[in-house]
């Protein structure tokens, strides 16, 4: 089998930090090396958030003529590029040994096949960065612009994980492989293979920026400032009715913040002159609550396993973690008019739930774009028979970027 040491990147939606890490893979076996992030700046989270705006349902050419995406675009990479740099000579790698890099780029828009039906549009995705322009940087082989291959083909590009959790299952089993980032996401694993993988909605998406808005903080750290709140009924209501097209929407499905009503929401904290603290409480419930109800949408044909494995920072937050337990029981906090679905959720999981953290659950997200990467350097499918990413050699330097735009931008059919 062929071996392979790669560099796995992600800068999610959550904006927090720019994740790394350095795999070596020796077939489907995998070992990680070293990891770094880098928190991103207020600067910079502030420049893409207005971005994000300002790029909303835009062809290329409209993205492009934006005044200030060029440089947005390129601090960017810049950064991406530095992080590489650093991690590299921090650990002692050389690069020459570092096979490639697996770069997502930044997610700014989304409206996958199963949205696009509802709002009677074209499918597309939007994710910026220029991966040659990475490989021009660092000086090593970038995989880039892997949703755009799954959306052309008229799937939804989002998640993607199922087959890495498939890869992770050969070390922890079968399972229910469930990551808690910005959106959660959730595959189903039985003998080796990805039964489903979809996206459940929200998960550190409100909770964060609502105690970035508030507080000097990033996030709420252990779930300190939630432990001091309760669960607002009225607002945990409201989040869910607000989102039902979504949240009742049949897997597989892709989300994205522009789905989540974030605004609209901190409004109605507002107005209802509810506190910070049963604010936090409450989102806080309310990313546990959406990652199980979405879980009791999915075909009873598909047993749900007892064995949860759980990825990604926002599992360390144990009032979250605590939530998902109870709810997977059922011992609540539930709304009355959901009491039915958690049940029947839980007469389908077969045995004792156990939930606990992955020993791969540490930059997850990052090492899934180094196993694609791999997939590609292969040629070989990743999901449902698609080849997904395109690679690009490194380059000399000051050349003009024809790919910091993926390819299925709005307007690619």
């Amino acid at each position: 089998m062929a071996k392979y040491r790669i560099i796995g990147n992600m800068t999610g939606n959550s904006m927090d930090a720019i994740d790394l890490v350095l795999t070596e893979f020796d077939g489907d076996e995998m070992k990680d090396i070293c990891s770094y992030s880098m928190p991103y700046t207020r600067d910079m989270r502030e420049k893409m958030q207005v971005l994000r705006t300002k790029v909303l349902s835009k062809t290329r050419a409209e993205i492009e003529a934006l005044p200030d995406f060029r440089a947005i675009h390129d601090e960017y990479i810049i950064q991406v590029g530095k992080c590489v740099d650093e991690m590299c000579a921090l650990n002692g790698v050389d690069k020459k040994t570092v096979d490639a890099i697996g770069f997502h780029g930044k997610t700014l828009d989304h409206n996958p096949p199963s949205k696009a039906q509802i709002n009677k549009s074209q499918p597309y995705t939007l994710q910026i960065g220029s991966g040659q322009m990475l490989a021009d940087l660092t000086g090593v082989p970038v995989v880039y612009d892997f949703r755009s291959d799954f959306v052309m083909k008229g799937f939804e590009g989002a998640p993607l994980v199922g087959p890495h959790n498939a890869h992770i299952a050969r070390l922890e089993g079968d399972g229910c492989y469930y990551n808690g980032g910005n959106t959660s996401n959730f595959a189903i694993v039985a003998n080796g293979q990805s039964l489903v993988s979809t996206d459940a909605g929200p998960f550190n998406e409100y909770v964060d920026a609502f105690v970035r808005l508030n507080t000097a903080q990033a996030f709420d750290k252990d779930g300190r400032i939630g432990k001091k709140g309760k669960i607002e009924e009225r607002l945990l209501r409201y989040i869910f009715e607000l989102g039902r097209d979504f949240y009742d929407a049949m897997p597989p499905k892709s989300g994205d913040p522009a789905y989540y009503h974030k605004d609209e929401i901190f409004e109605y904290i507002k107005k209802q002159n509810i506190g910070f603290e049963n604010a936090v409480r409450t989102f806080e419930c309310a990313s546990a609550y959406l990652a199980v109800y979405a879980l009791g949408l999915i075909d009873e044909k598909i047993k749900i396993p007892s064995n949860f494995i759980l990825f990604g920072g926002g599992w360390k937050n144990p009032v979250v973690q605590k939530d998902f337990e109870l709810l997977l029981d059922p011992k609540g906090p539930f709304l009355p008019e959901h009491k039915i679905h958690f049940e029947r959720l839980r007469k389908n999981i077969k045995g004792k739930i156990d939930v606990h953290y992955s020993v791969f659950g540490e930059y997850m997200e990052a090492r899934l774009m180094a196993d694609m990467a791999r997939f590609r350097l292969e040629n070989k499918p990743w999901d449902f028979g698609v080849v997904a990413g395109v690679i690009a050699e490194p380059q000399r330097l000051g050349r003009s970027y024809a790919d910091c735009v993926n390819r299925s931008v709005k307007g690619w059919l």
